[in-house]
């Protein structure tokens, strides 16, 4: 999409777009604990449930399973010399963060996500 400049803040397009991190406990949605359905901010696609968003303790919100493993998009990552699993949207090809196999949880896993990446659309009932 040739639009991104205009549809998102220079934070968000450095992250998003640029394969950026947003500085940890700093986010947003670190300490929420709102509950609702955590979306991409770029194109609304379902990421993560709130019942999957623990405290790892990084410094950014975290998360042991997709809300729907479609939804995502796995790659791998050999930048600046480490290697790691960057999460994309399946949707709109936006960085969102990084997994490890280093979870606390059930799952094992830590999806590892920049706030400034997710929309949260809590639950009004």
């Amino acid at each position: 999409m040739d639009d991104w400049k205009s549809k998102l803040t220079p934070d968000e397009y450095k992250v998003m777009r640029e394969k950026g991190t947003e500085e940890p406990f700093s986010g947003k949605y670190l300490k929420t604990d709102a509950k609702g359905t955590y979306a991409c901010k770029a194109c609304g696609n379902e990421l993560f449930k709130s019942d999957a968003k623990f405290d790892s303790g990084t410094g950014w919100p975290s998360f042991d399973n997709p809300a729907n493993v479609e939804n995502l998009k796995l790659e791998e990552d050999n930048s600046f010399n480490m290697h790691r699993t960057e999460v994309k949207c399946a949707k709109c090809d936006a960085h969102l963060g990084h997994v490890f196999d280093d979870g606390v949880t059930e799952t094992g896993k830590r999806y590892c996500i920049n706030s400034i990446c997710l929309d949260l659309k809590e639950n009004l009932s």
